[in-house]
């Protein structure tokens, strides 16, 4: 088959779970045969492979900063790239037999949509996260969020083949009116990625180190890691907390730790190689995740994969409570309040080992539905209009 994947960012240049779920569909495609071309913006020098196997990348747009502020994406680069996208597909569209495009940023997807009835291509949507109403005022003000909130609501009534990745998400596409089939898939995981030691099979006490690992951006939360880690370790004896990553809201973080007297306590060493976020999950008490929204969840994954609880946030946003067995592999805070997270992070320690041994049966009994592989079976079979066997749950049919 011939197959268009339409994201405006590309997985090294660009990092994020959008971004490896393109880089990975792609390849996987290309290896099964099929003839995958990638539409993006330009995000490496000019004369430069971007560095995706067997995957034909085109760029439609420039090199742009996509975000104004902290954590809000700029108007101009969506325009851009629905632009290139809608002239790309005006020309090739017929070579295609299936379009695959992130909802998000809207104006690509919209541009597919207007020449499908010309190309004749089959409409695949990635619906990673689908934002109230309520947060588009939040995120762009009042009339922004207002012409935001209809671009989205126009993207979700076209007629399309949909994905998301988590229940809560094809809830609100269901609500809000899609033409067609949503499934959830809820397998992102690279199975077999993570070959280190765990201590899955024995009952020592886990170290008393709490875990945070993400970019630093307001909807992480990343700072509230760090009271939360102070008031819990009260009660749990040579506590210590590391907050990994970076991003705009690093030096929130950093006067975080001062503000709570916390340098002897919290570490924050910015971005690291991969192996020293091993080595410090591996054995931790607990990963805590206290976001306010997530389109899915994927660090509490890999910490359960390794026998390690996940601590995360009740909220109207966040997906990934949908990962959480409370009690079984970690715990669901109330809020982000450093009170309400230091009684998550207590409560994993007073479990003790036995949690480490239920999280890690978690992970057994879900690895095969929470694996990536799972994922791209059922996209790939949904391109002819077939199922695979496994990994997805449809919820609706819209006329």
């Amino acid at each position: 088959m011939r197959i268009c994947l339409v994201y405006d960012c590309l997985f090294p240049h660009t990092v994020g779970g959008a971004e490896r779920w393109y880089r990975n569909l792609g390849q996987r495609l290309a290896r099964e045969g099929h003839e995958v071309t990638y539409l993006t913006l330009r995000q490496w020098d000019r004369g430069t492979d971007p560095g995706v196997e067997g995957v034909d990348v085109r760029v439609v747009g420039p090199r742009m900063r996509l975000y104004a502020s902290p954590g809000r994406r700029r108007i101009l680069p969506p325009l851009v790239f629905g632009a290139g996208v809608l002239w790309y597909l005006l020309r090739h569209g017929r070579r295609f037999d299936v379009v695959h495009t992130a909802s998000f940023p809207y104006f690509s997807l919209l541009a597919a949509a207007m020449i499908r009835p010309l190309a004749g291509f089959r409409l695949v949507v990635d619906w990673h996260e689908v934002w109230s109403r309520d947060y588009w005022r939040e995120y762009l003000g009042t009339a922004l969020g207002a012409i935001g909130w209809a671009v989205q609501l126009a993207c979700v009534r076209l007629r399309q083949r949909a994905f998301c990745f988590s229940r809560l998400h094809a809830a609100r596409l269901a609500e809000h009116g899609l033409r067609g089939d949503v499934s959830v898939l809820a397998g992102e995981y690279e199975a077999g990625e993570y070959e280190g030691p765990t201590l899955v099979d024995d009952r020592r006490q886990p170290e008393p180190r709490v875990v945070f690992a993400g970019r630093h951006i307001p909807e992480k939360r990343a700072p509230a890691v760090v009271p939360a880690v102070v008031l819990a370790a009260k009660w749990i004896p040579a506590l210590r907390g590391v907050v990994f990553g970076d991003g705009p809201d690093r030096p929130r973080v950093l006067e975080a730790i001062a503000a709570n007297g916390a340098r002897d306590i919290v570490d924050a060493p910015g971005f690291v190689p991969a192996e020293t976020v091993e080595h410090a999950l591996h054995g931790a008490l607990c990963m805590v995740l206290p976001s306010r929204r997530e389109g899915y969840g994927m660090i509490v994954v890999e910490a359960a994969a390794r026998g390690v609880p996940s601590v995360v946030v009740r909220e109207a946003d966040n997906a990934a409570i949908e990962l959480i067995e409370d009690g079984v592999n970690g715990t669901i805070a109330r809020s982000a309040s450093p009170a309400d997270l230091a009684e998550a992070i207590i409560r994993v320690h007073r479990a003790g080992p036995q949690m480490r041994q239920s999280t890690a049966a978690w992970y057994r009994r879900n690895a095969t539905r929470l694996s990536l592989s799972s994922s791209l079976d059922e996209v790939v079979a949904s391109y002819s209009g077939e199922r695979s066997v496994a990994s997805s749950e449809t919820l609706q049919r819209a006329a």
